[in-house]
């Protein structure tokens, strides 16, 4: 985390009217979320390794006629990261001739089978597989295509559309645009295109006008121009927009995120929460995903499947942290009182990194 000082600043001036700006010696706001500093996993490389033994065992784990050693699999499969995984998978096909996701998808079923072999796709490819789902078939599930889009880097998004295109040779893109419509898909195919900056410099002469321009754009205005506000969403680094909505709040007297909740609706006002809270503190925002997901009458395994199995290599400490403040419970104690069997035993094993089957 880090913390940003807010500098004596001047309004730019320009055409439209805009609250003035008051000047300061110097201002602390909240600390940012730094999007340069790295994530924990909870799941680590496993070591020893002998991806042949552990080949071997899960063969033996599916030569039952009538049972699986489910247990086996998941302790293999849930206690070794993904290059060990694809590692594994390459060896068992080596040895057997067979593939073994295929036979992982023949011997087990359910939940239990999605969270197996999701952790079997390199990360790009499970993307794709998920963003494919949301658009195949009755229905599109808008929330999980914005919650990967919004979510991965620019370089992340150009691997996950090669993997689309190798997987179901067809460009992600024309897939969007033919199962979304309106200022929501262009949204999405805004953050597609991954032509947001990857650099962390800061311009604060530029942040300012930034904040104008969305000011104006929205709450300023008569209608809302969406335009402006996917052009800076979409392209700006993820450093210069938190001193966007610094300055933003400063000029409007509200936060951004209330902007959006008043001039947008619907998919898209989700899309742009989605973006602004991605930017701000990641972790937080799986954490609020993964609450939802568990909240209200049933759960919506699908969305805590995706994240928990995206997201234990990546940055799992730094979400079960945050689920734990918002929240006041542990990650953990929701799972366990939502799923059950080797279901719940896969989900616990990934967040926490132990082996407790």
């Amino acid at each position: 985390m880090m913390s940003y000082e807010v500098k004596t600043v001047k309004t730019v001036t320009s055409s439209g009217p805009l609250p003035r700006a008051v000047p300061t010696t110097t201002l602390t706001v909240f600390p940012l979320y730094d999007p340069a500093a790295p994530g924990q996993g909870t799941l680590q490389p496993a070591v020893p390794f002998d991806p042949k033994l552990d080949a071997e065992r899960l063969c033996n784990a599916m030569k039952g006629l009538m049972t699986t050693d489910k247990k086996m699999i998941l302790n293999i499969l849930c206690h070794h990261t993904n290059a060990q995984r694809l590692q594994i998978a390459s060896t068992y096909k080596t040895m057997y001739g067979k593939d073994l996701i295929k036979d992982l998808d023949s011997a087990l079923s359910g939940h239990f089978e999605q969270v197996i072999c999701g952790l079997m796709f390199p990360p790009a490819d499970f993307d794709a597989y998920e963003l494919h789902h949301a658009m195949a078939g009755l229905g599109t599930d808008e929330h999980a295509i914005i919650e990967i889009l919004a979510s991965r880097t620019p370089a992340q998004i150009r691997c996950i559309k090669e993997a689309y295109n190798r997987l179901y040779g067809k460009h992600l893109e024309k897939a969007i645009d033919g199962d979304t419509s309106g200022k929501f898909k262009r949204l999405l195919i805004s953050l597609c295109t991954a032509g947001r900056s990857e650099d962390y410099t800061i311009d604060r002469i530029r942040a300012l006008k930034a904040a104008q321009d969305l000011y104006r754009a929205g709450v300023a205005k008569w209608g809302t121009d969406d335009c402006v506000f996917n052009a800076i969403l979409c392209a700006e680094n993820y450093a210069q927009l938190q001193v966007i909505f610094v300055e933003y709040q400063k000029l409007a007297k509200h936060d951004i995120e209330d902007a959006i909740k008043k001039e947008f609706s619907g998919d898209l006002q989700f899309g742009l929460l989605s973006l602004v809270q991605c930017i701000r503190n990641k972790p937080a925002y799986f954490a609020a995903r993964l609450h939802h997901a568990m909240s209200g009458l049933g759960t919506k395994d699908r969305t805590l499947i995706r994240i928990i199995v995206s997201r234990c290599e990546v940055d799992m400490v730094q979400i079960k942290a945050e689920f734990l403040r918002m929240y006041g419970q542990p990650l953990e104690e929701y799972i366990d009182a939502d799923t059950s069997g080797k279901y719940e035993d896969a989900l616990l094993a990934l967040i926490s990194g132990k082996w407790k089957v």
